[in-house]
């Protein structure tokens, strides 16, 4: 590399980069004051790292958030989407679909990829001057929709029917009533409803004649409705697009920002660069917090926790906290020595059974696109973003984050 070295040692309060550079942009979160909090609601807030694990490696909880429990309790799918599903249904789903995301079938999408990044930094070179959020949202969406399936749709503009379904609903936070009026709701229906008219239908009606290597193809297999496919397709499909274009966003942010860090990262092996992307992810969490309903009582630490209980686990937090993450884990240190066992994101994909199962593909994603961008010397951010949260998916937006080739 041209100025650090990533797989140096982390002792001493050292980093091998050069640590207290760059601090969070949108993770605002003091350092965790304590493991576990219980809030005026009865939720048990998880705030401590080691503690919020125990509980995603937990058998007795189940998925609460991203309106799981909302769905399950409609009872209209017959089938439940992998996001939502538990025990053995979940592991076997898990095993059916893992192929979709392995190393070998991402080095499969890696030439798709690519050629997306490639038509995109022409769009920019052509304008000169872009916002990088937009961009990062068609890559996320088309990369998305090839693994999904959605690539059948009867009108252009997914990535716009996607973001209105997202950015049009209320609080997710399972018990918090849905700050939204009549007329909200009707639009959030009429959203879902042209997304299925326009991408999901068109899109199984194609898989029923033939079917391709995709997961709407893998859930005709198994049998699934209409309403299942769909439900399938907003929970895969929203998490792929929605989180890599924040996390493409805000990594772009700190390496344009940071000539050193934009060095190393352009100039690393694969390893170094990826390093790079796990400790901004670690710092900016996409997903700030995830639910668990506690099946039967638990001890999560020195904490009981009755059964019936929802537990909060505040990501942004785990991941600073100083007794896992080491010396200054509120800045970026990449390469970091970690205890065993700890990931170098931290818990931002999540952890245990239903950890993000498109993690390598996002970061491999990412990468492709962000070497390609950062390669040009002369680009440079010349409007900050606004940062706000989507309470939907317990998130940051970054918009209007704008780039020249400043010419």
């Amino acid at each position: 590399m041209t100025h650090t070295d990533l797989n140096g040692p982390n002792s001493g309060g050292g980093c091998p980069f050069h640590q207290g550079s760059s601090p969070a942009l949108t993770n605002k979160a003091p350092a965790p004051a304590a493991e576990i909090q219980i809030d005026e609601g009865g939720v048990y807030r998880v705030q401590g790292f080691l503690a919020a694990r125990e509980v995603l490696r937990a058998e007795g909880v189940r998925q609460a958030g991203f309106m799981a429990e909302t769905v399950r309790d409609t009872g209209l799918l017959k089938n439940q989407p992998v996001l939502f599903a538990e025990g053995e249904e979940h592991h076997a789903m898990r095993r059916d679909t893992a192929r979709y995301f392995t190393p070998t079938q991402v080095a499969e999408y890696q030439p798709m990829i690519a050629r997306q990044a490639d038509a995109l930094m022409a769009e920019l070179a052509r304008a000169g001057e872009l916002n990088l959020d937009d961009l990062s949202l068609k890559l996320a969406v088309q990369v998305a929709a090839r693994v999904v399936g959605l690539t059948s749709s009867r009108a252009p503009g997914l990535e716009r029917r996607v973001m209105a379904f997202v950015e049009g609903g209320g609080d997710s936070e399972p018990g918090k009533a849905q700050e939204r009026g009549r007329i909200q709701g009707l639009k959030q229906q009429a959203n879902m409803a042209l997304f299925f008219l326009l991408d999901v239908k068109p899109a199984i009606r194609a898989r029923r004649k033939e079917r391709q290597d995709d997961l709407i193809s893998h859930l005709l297999d198994r049998d699934y409705n209409d309403l299942d496919i769909l439900t399938e397709c907003l929970t895969y499909g929203t998490a792929g697009m929605v989180t890599t274009r924040e996390f493409i966003s805000v990594a772009a942010w700190h390496l344009l920002q940071d000539e050193v860090l934009r060095a190393d990262y352009v100039h690393g092996t694969e390893k170094e660069r990826h390093a790079i992307l796990h400790e901004i992810l670690r710092l900016e969490p996409v997903v700030s917090t995830l639910y668990r309903r506690a099946e039967t009582d638990l001890m999560v630490g020195e904490q009981a926790v009755p059964r019936g209980s929802l537990l909060a686990l505040n990501v942004q937090t785990a991941n600073l906290d100083a007794g896992v993450i080491g010396d200054a884990p509120e800045t970026l240190c990449p390469g970091r020595t970690l205890p065993r066992g700890v990931q170098a994101q931290g818990l931002a994909f999540g952890d245990g059974h239903h950890r993000c199962p498109g993690a390598f593909l996002a970061i491999k994603e990412s990468d492709v696109f962000l070497r390609r961008l950062l390669i040009w010397k002369d680009l440079r951010i010349v409007a900050p973003p606004t940062v706000k949260v989507n309470e939907v998916v317990k998130g940051y937006e970054i918009r209007g984050l704008r780039v020249s080739l400043g010419r």
